[in-house]
């Protein structure tokens, strides 16, 4: 059992994907106990929501969405639901929270309110005090199973869209730029003369993805797109699939410590899309003192030791010390550095010439490139105090 509500007199109902998602029936219940047998139009797991039709005997009245965005943490809000099978039960509360991200999906955005959210209350309407549903109760936080205060609704600027989608095309389009990102931390800043540790910092491309025919590189920061800025990693891929299929836009990205301006062509998201780019070798190993690591050019024996792919260059970091900074950042034995300051590297010589050039340039720290089994990741290493 969930919630819903109807958004128009066609008979179109709202709902949460996991209150129908194992449904081999669906019957909506109305508020006056009439019961009608539901047809799923279309869902959308990413977001968790799902659109059903109903054909109610009598006219029904849909109600209408208003605007979230313009929605303030402190505005009150009344939630209405079916907690625990209870049928229609109102609560009230605030906003305690904007943009909450909780890991439950790749474009997080939800609203957190203290009103008493419970187990059923999944797919109900969010009201402000105009009657406009300006979200969709999704989650709770609880720690006992029960309504501690922190629920979470889908807003309603992020669900309109979805539902619009489900409703003319049974699925939903996403834009795809074909980059696999990170966070820009300040020490990752530093070294690329960021001012702030803002933006998205591309770590690898999906061959003959939008980004790489659009020139994108590894290192680049996304600053912009479509003229949205990008303040935090998490904010770009919820401006990209919300971007219509096809449409070009200008992307602003941070390079050689300068802006750059690039067009790109809006793919199409595909399910179950490889999004981690594989990079793609030789003869002495040397200690790198300042970072707490040994590498080594690339062998054939290191190669099978370590599981290396064929296709992979740069050097093996062959081992780490403990308590140093290269193990404090995460980096393992086995790890593959393929840049070093966003230059390829393919001797130890060529990583400790570059390491000294950041010395030089009174950096703190040195950018790295490193390639595992999960794929490419810029890291930050500090160096060690002489």
């Amino acid at each position: 059992m969930g919630s819903g509500f109807i958004i128009d007199d066609k008979g179109y109902v709202v709902t949460n994907n996991h209150v129908i998602q194992d449904a081999d029936e669906i019957t909506v219940v109305l508020h006056d106990n009439t019961r009608l047998s539901a047809e799923l139009v279309g869902r959308d797991a990413k977001t968790d929501l799902a659109v059903l039709k109903v054909k109610p005997s009598k006219k029904i009245k849909g109600i209408d969405f208003g605007d979230s965005t313009k929605s303030r943490v402190g505005d009150w809000i009344v939630a209405i639901g079916n907690p625990f099978g209870l049928g229609g039960t109102v609560t009230a509360g605030i906003i305690s929270a904007r943009g909450r991200n909780i890991n439950a999906g790749p474009y997080d955005d939800f609203i957190q309110t203290d009103a008493s959210i419970n187990r059923g209350n999944s797919g109900g309407p969010m009201f402000n005090m105009k009657g406009e549903v300006i979200g969709i109760n999704t989650a709770i936080f609880s720690p006992t199973g029960g309504s501690v205060g922190i629920g979470f609704a889908i807003p309603a600027s992020a669900a309109e869209p979805v539902i619009r989608q489900l409703i003319d095309n049974g699925k939903v389009q996403r834009g795809w730029l074909g980059v696999h990102i990170q966070q820009v931390t300040d020490e990752i800043a530093e070294n690329l003369g960021l001012e702030t540790p803002s933006g998205a910092l591309v770590a690898s491309l999906i061959e003959s993805g939008p980004a790489a025919e659009a020139g994108i590189r590894p290192g680049d920061v996304i600053l912009r797109f479509d003229g949205k800025e990008v303040s935090k990693m998490r904010d770009l891929p919820k401006i990209v699939a919300d971007t219509v299929v096809g449409k070009q836009v200008n992307i602003v990205v941070w390079r050689n410590s300068s802006e750059k301006i690039l067009k790109v062509s809006v793919g199409i998201l595909k399910e179950k899309v490889n999004e981690i780019a594989r990079k793609s070798s030789k003869s002495t190993s040397k200690k790198i003192t300042s970072l707490g690591l040994t590498v080594s050019m690339m062998t054939s024996s290191l190669r099978e030791r370590f599981k290396i792919p064929k296709k992979a260059k740069g050097l093996i970091i062959v081992k780490v010390e403990p308590n140093g900074p290269a193990e404090e950042k995460g980096i393992q034995r086995g790890n593959v550095i393929v840049e070093v300051g966003q230059k390829e590297v393919s001797t130890p010589q060529d990583a400790i010439d570059l390491i000294g050039q950041a010395k030089k340039k009174n950096r703190k720290s040195v950018l790295l490139l490193l390639e595992n089994a999960n794929g490419l990741r810029f890291v930050a290493v500090k160096f060690k105090a002489d």
